[in-house]
């Protein structure tokens, strides 16, 4: 398991969740939501600063059946135009399959209601987003998703050990805990 703190981010259409994981890679906690417009590339680019993340995960919102819609094609040039504001950092699109909702769900079960609820469900997508690619990552020794780099995405092969372009790390392999 490469170390180093991540981001997750999950970008809808009016804000953007945010999450980071803990420098092991084991735990992913709320960092804040922020409002898309102008600034929110420019915000988002100050987090990696901040937290020095050594990637970003942007959730990729596919269907039931794994097909992509307009909102995974919104969602794909989105983390183009990221990946080139945080570079060298990487950028990796992960499946966000029904986040939102069981964001939604988990908030209501804690009695959030409202625009109590709302003010954080990207948040906990974002969490959620997160959570999954290191858990993902930790059970199979490779980082899941796709690699947006040069503006295109691309799968990383199975056969090659992955290095981390800032770090030259490699996955370990194992299922480290």
């Amino acid at each position: 398991m490469r170390s180093g703190t991540r981001l997750g981010v999950d970008p809808g259409k009016a804000r953007i969740g945010v999450a980071r994981s803990d420098p092991a890679g084991v735990l992913a906690v709320p960092v804040e939501t922020v409002r898309r417009g102008k600034d929110d590339l420019r915000r988002l680019a100050a987090l990696v600063r901040e937290h020095e993340a050594v990637e970003v995960v942007v959730g990729l919102p596919r269907s039931l059946n794994g097909g992509e819609g307009p909102a995974a094609a919104e969602s794909r040039r989105f983390a183009r135009r990221l990946a080139r504001q945080v570079a060298p950092v990487p950028v990796r699109l992960c499946d966000e399959r029904l986040t939102t909702v069981s964001a939604e769900s988990m908030l209501r079960e804690q009695g959030r209601h409202g625009r109590a609820r709302r003010d954080v469900v990207d948040q906990a997508a974002a969490v959620l987003i997160l959570q999954h690619a290191l858990d993902t990552e930790r059970s199979t020794g490779a980082a899941p998703g796709e690699v947006v780099s040069g503006g295109r995405p691309t799968t990383p092969s199975q056969d090659q050990p992955q290095t981390h372009p800032a770090t030259g790390d490699t996955p370990s392999g194992g299922g480290e805990a």
